[in-house]
């Protein structure tokens, strides 16, 4: 099972890559391919090995902490200069994509290594609730919140931005639940197994 994660994590974090050239809707995959899908199969194939960051560095890599890394690293990249700058720069877009994939890879390893799963739950549980928060402010925004993208499926702009930010809903709160959820039955099954 780690080597199929491994496989397919070393895979998506590529296709992630591609898709963020095509607008704001390819953008928004990418980022949700990078955060929410390839992090957590490269943190699960990790997990209690040497490439493991929660095990090299317990102190440094917990759950509230790279919850935070995480929130910082999503809402400044989305921020309307950042992300100009980002679409005018042919290194930005590629640090961009690099440091999702390192955030999202981060939290995942910290929540799934977390001594007290609880922890782990609960960070995941917060980063779906700021993801949804994301998602919908910028689904529904009354304009264009970035300009000089270019917009994928001939969309106009603020339809583009629209359906980025359902993506971005979509996956990345959907991910984080279902990753906090599966922690939280581990966790209960444990309890369950320790009382009998």
């Amino acid at each position: 099972m780690r080597r199929m994660a491994l496989i397919f994590g070393l895979v998506l974090a590529p296709v992630g890559w591609a898709l963020s050239r095509y607008g704001m809707t390819g953008h928004m995959a990418g980022h949700m391919i990078a955060v929410a899908v390839a992090a957590p199969l490269l943190a699960l194939a990790t997990t209690g090995t040497r490439a493991d960051p929660a095990l090299r560095w317990p102190r440094v890599v917990t759950p509230m902490a790279m919850m935070l890394l995480e929130l910082l690293t999503v809402w400044s990249w989305h921020l309307p200069a950042l992300r100009a700058a980002a679409d005018a720069s042919p290194v930005l877009p590629a640090l961009e994509h690099l440091s999702f994939l390192a955030a999202g890879f981060l939290l995942w390893s910290a929540a799934l290594h977390a001594p007290a799963r609880a922890s782990g739950i609960g960070a995941l549980l917060l980063t779906s609730m700021h993801m949804t928060l994301l998602g919908v402010l910028i689904g529904l925004a009354p304009r264009p919140l970035y300009h000089g993208m270019h917009h994928s499926g001939g969309l106009d702009p603020l339809a583009d931005q629209q359906l980025g930010g359902v993506v971005m809903l979509v996956v990345g709160g959907v991910s984080y639940l279902v990753g906090g959820l599966a922690l939280l039955g581990t966790l209960l099954r444990g309890e369950r197994s320790a009382s009998a």
